[in-house]
């Protein structure tokens, strides 16, 4: 792991600080969350059948832990399905992990821990399958939970249909209490995450073709989890350097006052594509418009630093 010290003028004098050099793990389709100062991480790892999460308390040194979710283990998922993208939220004490298993007809899991690390337990079921239909994929979970009502909320779908679909989970969290209707905003794709700021929504998601230049992360944003959302724009997109920035999360940290997004990119291709290989996980920090509006991102080899 690459990373390098600088030093800033604080009241106490110089003091040290570093920032990560991009990319920080290999993997796509990064769920990142902030619990007791680690952050944790859950990838794409690129494995058929398992998930790892990774661990860091200053976002430069990872450690990845053991894996958390064997589909070799799990009898309902259909032989010659492949673990995409996942999502981990906390509830009462309970850790929940949303994934996605694929290709179509995909269906979306969800496990049960007692910590962000596992282990996890299957809750036995599909939560959703798309069953093969046309214009809906069930991949990319997202669950959010509203600030101002408690409800939690499960955002999914993408690809095939590029159609966004969101439900209102049960207390259990395990299951599907109602669907909301929803219209899928402008230039959506898939990789759907919702974050919240000052009272405003943001429904950011992936645009665009996985494999190739044209793949970058768009917004909109409501008074509400659950819209109507109202386009603003690209926040990533290709440019000569990096290309094909797409499926994200967003992480508020309260002891800089910083928000980051992770986000999965190529690493030396060049032309429009398609690219082979692997994808890897960067972060970047976001910054905001006095009225709200996300600023776009460029992407760097520098990546943040969390200043002490």
């Amino acid at each position: 792991m690459k990373y390098s010290i600088f030093y800033i003028l604080l009241g106490i004098g110089l003091v040290p600080f570093a920032h990560a050099d991009n990319p920080v793990l290999r993997g796509a389709d990064p769920h990142a969350i902030l619990v007791d100062g680690t952050f944790y991480v859950y990838p794409t790892s690129g494995h058929r059948s398992l998930f790892y999460p990774y661990a860091s308390t200053d976002l430069l040194k990872w450690e990845r832990h053991s894996a958390i979710l064997d589909f070799r283990k799990i009898d309902w998922i259909p032989k010659g399905k492949s673990a995409w993208a996942p999502a981990m939220i906390e509830k009462d004490g309970r850790w929940f992990f949303y994934y996605s298993a694929g290709p179509k007809p995909s269906h979306i899991g969800v496990a049960i821990g007692d910590s962000p690390t596992g282990p996890f337990t299957d809750s036995g079921k599909a939560l959703l399958s798309d069953d093969g239909k046309p214009g809906f994929e069930a991949i990319d979970p997202m669950v959010f939970k509203d600030p101002e009502t408690g409800n939690h909320y499960l955002y999914v779908g993408g690809s095939a249909g590029a159609t966004l679909r969101v439900f209102e989970l049960t207390d259990d969290m395990t299951n599907l209490a109602k669907e909301i209707n929803v219209k899928t905003p402008d230039q959506f794709t898939e990789g759907a995450f919702m974050h919240e700021r000052n009272g405003t929504y943001y429904l950011s998601y992936s645009h665009g073709g996985w494999q190739d230049e044209t793949y970058s992360v768009h917004y909109a944003t409501s008074e509400t989890p659950i819209g109507p959302w109202k386009y603003q724009g690209p926040i990533l997109t290709s440019d000569e350097q990096f290309k094909g920035p797409g499926h994200h999360s967003f992480v508020y940290h309260p002891a800089s006052d910083q928000w980051l997004i992770f986000y999965h990119r190529w690493e030396n291709v060049t032309g429009a594509g398609p690219y082979q290989g692997s994808r890897q996980t960067a972060i970047e920090t976001v910054h905001y418009e006095p009225d709200g509006k996300i600023k776009p991102i460029t992407m760097t080899k520098k990546g943040v630093s969390l200043i002490p």
